[in-house]
């Protein structure tokens, strides 16, 4: 059975495996408090069972609720934002033609485009321009209804939709996942009787990819969920254990090793443009969970080898508090040799019958050696291929990883106060009520 892998060598000529051992204790410890639910946030930690929890008939239902989106509408908009939009948006472009944004729609297999995720005036206006004329539909995401990102994205499309096809139609092309019983938005789902997905109490929005919420859209996509869970599934099973056999395991250790020795920056490297968004729901699932207390990693990413001309140089050269751990997908879904050239003008003849992945994959190699050279440990994530079970192996692998980790620097991995902070501000800039006095406040502060 192909399974995603785990090298720590390149991290040893900064740690060493007894540096590493010395963790086990309490990496074990902190295991056995994500497994047995007894750590700080334990109510948050309904996604660590959640793939070989997921029943058939909650596959069943997605399934046919995105044959319906996908019989009905040539663009699907996914609302939400943070966990709620990056964890589907991550595999849908992971598994996707990279030019499927300007390919034609087909009859059948609707673009899935997002909304909800920012405040740009100009993003609203261009997206509602672009769906004036489209069989769109709507799913929204949110336990509460009430954030204001997707909120008023969600107001604004609600009201065109409902426009274009009329209220009573426009309801059948609205799905929303939402809290089980309470919320703004289980209020108006309930009233205008509206397909619905709970969004469970105890799993956060980073981490629910594996949900309803990121397994509606990339169905909708066209993306088998089911190896998508059966991948998860399988990582599920292999980190029960603390042992070196558990990646998750092993992971949080080197990277807590990589920490005590000075190593405060985290970069995740990809070799293929398809994980570009991966990159980014790690950066939320790792920044959110661990920035506590003046404590954690600071999660980076970048995407090779186009950054290694803008970002390699403060790489190979810069300050050495960082340390790369890289993704490398073994297998390419095509095959395009490079060509010769009589006059060889580029000077290339010389990879001339190659394919273009065997130079990508020297060009790895390459900065790899360099970067470790030039004092960056780095560890290797190799992937068979980007496909549904492998990206399901991978997403649960850095979700107990991170679980594990957060409790080795003695913080709350599944909380976010820090979140709340703007938030606050925000609210008391724009008068909201019941803000008075923080309104006040914040106005006196400016004056």
């Amino acid at each position: 059975m192909k399974s995603i892998t785990l090298d720590i060598n390149s991290a040893l000529s900064t740690v060493s495996r007894a540096d590493i051992a010395a963790l086990e204790p309490k990496a074990t410890e902190a295991l056995d408090k994500v497994i047995s639910a007894t750590g700080a946030g334990n109510d948050f930690l309904g996604w660590v069972n959640l793939p070989t929890e997921t029943t058939e008939a909650l596959l069943d239902d997605i399934i046919a609720c995105a044959d319906h989106l996908r019989a009905t509408c040539d663009t699907v908009v996914a609302i939400g934002i943070g966990g709620s939009y990056l964890g589907a948006k991550a595999v849908i472009e992971a598994l996707s033609d990279s030019f499927a944004p300007y390919r034609p729609a087909i009859q059948g297999e609707p673009k899935v485009i997002f909304a909800g995720q920012n405040i740009g005036e100009d993003y609203l206006y261009e997206l509602q321009d672009y769906l004036k004329d489209k069989r769109f539909g709507i799913i929204v995401i949110s336990k509460s209804g009430t954030t204001t990102e997707p909120a008023i994205a969600f107001r604004l499309l609600k009201e065109q939709l409902e426009r274009q096809l009329g209220v009573d139609e426009a309801r059948s092309r609205i799905v929303a996942i939402t809290d089980e019983k309470r919320g703004a938005l289980r209020t108006l789902a309930t009233s205008e009787g509206y397909k619905t997905f709970v969004i469970a109490d105890n799993v956060g929005g980073r981490f629910s990819v594996l949900t309803p919420v990121g397994l509606l859209p990339i169905a909708v996509a066209g993306f088998d969920i089911r190896a998508l869970i059966d991948g998860a599934a399988e990582m599920e099973k292999a980190t029960a254990e603390p042992s070196e056999s558990n990646l998750a395991y092993l992971y949080a250790c080197t990277r807590n090793a990589l920490y005590r020795a000075g190593k405060k920056i985290e970069i995740l490297v990809n070799y293929n443009p398809k994980l570009h968004y991966f990159a980014e729901w790690w950066k939320q699932l790792y920044g959110e969970s661990e920035g506590k207390d003046h404590k954690g990693i600071f999660p980076a990413a970048v995407d090779f080898s186009t950054d290694l001309h803008s970002m390699g140089q403060w790489i190979q050269d810069g300050e050495r508090t960082i340390f790369e751990t890289v993704i490398t997908v073994l297998e390419q879904q095509h095959e395009k040799l490079i060509p010769s050239d009589e006059a060889n003008l580029d000077g290339l003849n010389y990879i001339a019958g190659k394919h273009v992945d065997e130079v990508n994959k020297m060009a790895e190699l390459g900065t790899r050696i360099a970067h470790v050279d030039g004092g960056v440990p780095n560890l290797l994530i190799s992937l068979p291929a980007l496909r549904e079970k492998y990206l399901g192996q991978l997403i649960y692998f850095f979700e107990k990883a991170c679980g594990i980790s957060g409790y080795m620097l003695d913080v709350n991995p599944f909380n976010q106060p820090g979140v709340e902070d703007y938030k606050r501000n925000m609210f008391a800039l724009l008068a909201k009520p019941g803000y008075e006095e923080a309104t006040a406040a914040i106005r006196a502060r400016l004056d």
